[in-house]
């Protein structure tokens, strides 16, 4: 199946935020007047430190994207985010300033909602659980396992940032289930003005002539109406989290 024909995937909340550092021991320029002296010493110690790290941690050290408080999102979280969502979406890449920045927002509400679950020690899914949504999407989307590999190279991602998506996504919706849905309560006018506004044109157009009843479509407005007011109650509790954390956008790293 040609990757334009793909059906979208609901994208979420991104995440991923982590950053290497390498400590670079300060290295004086001094001359010793004792050349095995306790200067030299010090300064065979920094060497020494300073290229075990490098030769155990030979990796690149990514740009700040934004600050969370005590945590980082940096740019190569914010790429790979990008990259995971298009693939989802069939979609075409696009890292423009504004697309990158749109991402990074994501980015921070995910960073916030983590570190919620964390506070509070929430029973979050585990890995194995988003194995089922991995499976159908590659087996939906792609006739064999050759063409989904070649996609994910395409794309620049791998395997596992696709079952991490995945398995956020569940993550998510299993957070709203547990802290928001159970608190919406909706009221018989609420369902009534929705079925006369909405419900209601839409089944008279697709079945003119028939009868149509609230009942028929009480629970479907039901789950509509009240995840639409769990999604408010999210939006709520995001803004206010964010006033009591220090947050700081990089610009120069979201172009």
């Amino acid at each position: 199946m040609r990757r334009a024909e793909r059906e979208p995937f609901s994208i979420l909340l991104f995440h991923r935020a982590n950053i290497l550092r390498v400590e670079i021991p300060f290295v004086s320029r001094r001359k010793s007047t004792a050349p095995f002296g306790h200067g030299s010493v010090k300064l065979a110690e920094a060497v020494i430190i300073f290229l075990s790290v490098v030769a155990a941690r030979a990796e690149i050290i990514d740009r700040i994207a934004v600050s969370v408080g005590n945590s980082v999102i940096t740019a190569a979280d914010v790429v790979r985010e990008i990259r995971v969502t298009a693939f989802l979406n069939g979609s075409k890449l696009d890292f423009s300033a504004a697309t990158k920045h749109a991402t990074a927002e994501r980015l921070v509400e995910q960073n916030l909602i983590r570190r919620e679950l964390e506070l509070t020690r929430f029973s979050v899914p585990e890995a194995a659980a988003a194995a089922p949504a991995f499976l159908e999407f590659r087996k939906t989307q792609f006739p064999n396992d050759e063409e989904f590999q070649r996609a994910l190279n395409d794309a620049g991602i791998t395997e596992q940032d696709l079952k991490d998506e995945l398995l956020w996504q569940l993550t998510f919706l299993s957070f709203v289930d547990v802290r928001f849905r159970p608190g919406v309560q909706l009221t018989e006018k609420e369902i009534g003005d929705y079925f006369e506004k909405v419900v209601r044109p839409i089944a008279q157009a697709a079945h003119p002539g028939e009868t149509v009843s609230l009942e028929d479509y009480r629970d479907k407005i039901d789950e509509t109406l009240t995840g639409k007011r769990a999604d408010e109650q999210v939006d709520l509790w995001l803004q206010e989290t964010r006033k009591r954390t220090d947050i700081v956008f990089h610009e120069e790293a979201l172009q």
